[in-house]
């Protein structure tokens, strides 16, 4: 492996100029810091999940943690723009190039996708996933609270938890996916959705890259399981999201997730 070098498990980027620290049985996290505001209880609560975790922008944190948290608060053009002052949109892609684990958080997910609108204006995204995040077409935004999830068939993030509510604080969403495996051995990614006025995407599991619209760092015991969950998959070769290969065509044409399709009417705000 050219350029790299493989220690204990992890790969280590030999051009940083500090190592991480790997204390015995726990994974190292840094929590992407580039001005996303109050990211503290993210720090804590992926602590008690069990991880070493540092908040920085430094590339060396960044590219030689286990696992990479990017959370995000506020407009999707303003943390596009934030991300580049840091080069977090480089560093971030060559983290998923590398197999690498990283998890995306609220407006951390959405800029995932190829473009948000918000005010009439369109943004470019990171384009790691097909997909536009608009404002959700319901009576009251934003969407604020607890809500039900649709986790399909094989989810590792949300092992244990299929069924419990999670915190959501957001106006804007992507409500349709649209993804072609276009290798016959490429397992398509796992959807996870919820709906306020229409169904949108609630998590995307797709090898080492993952996100999630709500906020697990508030969503109390469920949020603490599912980060637990990742932190835990951080120990293992395999990443948290990585789905059989048996599943490379569970995505239906149209969208539909790996469960058979978007979540009912059930699934109102708490």
């Amino acid at each position: 492996m050219s350029g790299q070098v493989l220690r204990d498990g992890a790969i280590v980027d030999p051009s940083a100029s500090r190592k991480l620290p790997s204390p015995e049985g726990k994974p190292t996290v840094t929590v992407l810091d580039y001005g996303s505001g109050n990211v503290r209880s993210a720090v804590r609560a992926l602590q008690r999940a069990g991880a070493e975790v540092i908040l920085s922008s430094k590339p060396e944190d960044v590219l030689n943690a286990d696992g990479l948290v990017v959370p995000g608060v506020g407009a999707f053009e303003t943390v596009m723009r934030e991300l580049k002052a840091v080069d977090g949109i480089r560093l971030i892609g060559r983290r998923v190039a590398g197999g690498r684990p990283v998890l995306g958080i609220c407006v951390g997910l959405q800029v995932l996708f190829e473009a948000g609108v918000e005010h009439g204006t369109e943004a470019e995204g990171m384009g790691e996933w097909p997909g536009k995040v608009e404002l959700l077409p319901a009576d009251v935004v934003p969407h604020m609270g607890w809500n039900t999830v649709k986790v399909p068939e094989g989810s590792k993030l949300f092992a244990g938890i299929e069924n419990e509510r999670f915190y959501f604080v957001h106006s804007y969403g992507v409500q349709e996916w649209n993804f072609d495996v276009i290798q016959p051995r490429m397992a398509a990614p796992l959807v996870t959705w919820s709906e306020h006025g229409a169904p949108f995407i609630a998590a995307v599991e797709n090898g080492p890259l993952c996100a999630t619209q709500f906020h697990p760092e508030k969503s109390g015991d469920a949020g603490a399981r599912l980060l637990h969950n990742w932190v835990e998959a951080l120990r293992r070769p395999a990443a948290v999201g990585q789905p059989d290969s048996t599943q490379a065509n569970s995505t239906q044409a149209g969208g539909a997730p790996a469960n058979g399709g978007v979540p009912d009417s059930e699934g109102g705000t708490a």
